[in-house]
């Protein structure tokens, strides 16, 4: 790896498209980033990150991987990095010419249909959810009664050639579970599974090989939507060692390479649950690097020497915990506004979660914030609070 070699990342709207790009720096990459046309990316103020700027894959996905392919060569990328659902969809349609530092192009159904995911989840030992497959949202509720939590089988969906994403919805009966069809797309395949209560877990690590090595794992403290969504805080976390061989059996049977995240629930009982694997950058790519854990470098090492091995990282001395300024803001707009289904009969303090978000702690630190990059760190969390503003308006 010299100076001059050049990764490709994207989309720059992705939750962990900053932390990435200072990973990428940090090891001595150019990086260049795609963007959607007409949007204003908070990396546009992070000094030595170029650009480019392509139709959004909602309006006209095949324009868009088209565009991609020519941000390539255009900057003369030597590698690709995918940062979400929609980039990792587009790789392989923009038909590029380098490695790309993600599923290739036989994992792109797995990675993207849950459907797929839950069934070799459960081969391998994982503990899976009962989960009914609903081809269309006209079909009956499941049998296994309410609450219940309905969601889309697949993470992104090419539907008219536009990429879209479905929505999920919690019911507590009969009632909100028609409230949830009817707004639903007719055509689009959900999952329905009970509504299981309890913590939301991640665990981490690098594929290289027939090795499973830098395994790291966090706890969500907070979700950015009480209701169900990605952390707006997070704490570092030991491994659970009763998952590590499902986990292994898991990618194996995918034959997976590079970076991987693992959603997992644990419930009130302490059981884990397999909620869905992310082959590509994750949003709490923070907390993973404040632990020395530099996936987004390290996947793009791998992808230009299949020999790399990530180094050994020492385990810290005391859990780190890391927030998300934006994200924060939010949680506590949704927290004042209180929940939006029955199926919450548990619902986070108002006065403890204006405590929690409103006061920084003693070892906190924050996502997507380091040393001369405060327009990028607020112009972040700004966006994250006003598209969701915005979307609440709509």
């Amino acid at each position: 790896m010299t100076e001059t070699t050049t990764v490709l990342i994207g989309f720059a709207d992705a939750l962990a498209a900053i932390e990435s790009c200072a990973s990428l720096q940090q090891a001595g990459y150019r990086v260049v980033v795609f963007a959607r046309r007409g949007t204003r990316p908070p990396l546009r103020y992070t000094s030595g990150v170029e650009i480019l700027y392509v139709t959004a894959p909602e309006q006209d996905a095949a324009a868009c991987a088209h565009q991609i392919g020519d941000c390539a060569k255009a900057c003369n990328a030597d590698v690709f990095l995918p940062l979400d659902d929609a980039s990792v969809h587009l790789a392989h349609e923009a038909e590029l010419e380098i490695p790309i530092a993600g599923p290739s192009q036989e994992q792109i159904a797995f990675v993207l249909d849950k459907r797929i995911q839950l069934d070799i989840a459960k081969q391998a030992g994982l503990s899976v959810p009962e989960t009914v497959v609903l081809e269309s949202a006209t079909a009956k509720p499941p049998t296994f009664g309410f609450p219940a939590v309905l969601k889309p089988a697949h993470a992104i969906r090419l539907d008219r050639d536009c990429l879209t994403k479905g929505e999920g919805a919690y019911c507590a009966d009969a009632k909100e579970w028609n409230t949830a069809r009817r707004d639903a797309d007719p055509e689009r395949p959900l999952l329905a599974q009970p509504f299981l209560r309890g913590a939301g877990e991640g665990i981490f690590g690098f594929a290289a090989g027939s090795e499973i090595l830098a395994w790291s794992a966090h706890r969500r403290l907070r979700m950015m939507n009480p209701h169900g969504s990605g952390s707006s805080a997070c704490e570092s976390a030991i491994v659970d060692g009763a998952q590590i061989q499902p986990i292994t059996r898991f990618l194996q049977a995918v034959q997976w390479q590079g970076l991987f995240m693992i959603e997992l629930l644990r419930d009130d009982n302490g059981r884990a649950w397999f909620v869905e694997i992310n082959g590509r950058t994750w949003g709490s790519m923070a907390l993973a690097r404040r632990l020395g854990f530099e996936y987004p470098a390290w996947a793009v090492q791998f992808a230009l020497d299949p020999k790399f091995r990530p180094p050994i990282v020492p385990a810290p001395l005391a859990p780190l915990r890391c927030r998300h300024l934006g994200r924060e803001l939010v949680h506590l707009a949704m927290v004042l506004r209180g929940p939006q289904s029955r199926a919450f009969t548990r619902w986070p303090s108002r006065w403890r979660t204006l405590t929690n978000v409103l006061w920084l702690r003693h070892g906190e630190s924050w996502y997507n914030w380091r040393r001369g990059g405060v327009r990028t760190f607020f112009s972040d969390a700004w966006q994250t609070l006003a598209r969701r503003l915005f979307r609440r308006r709509r």
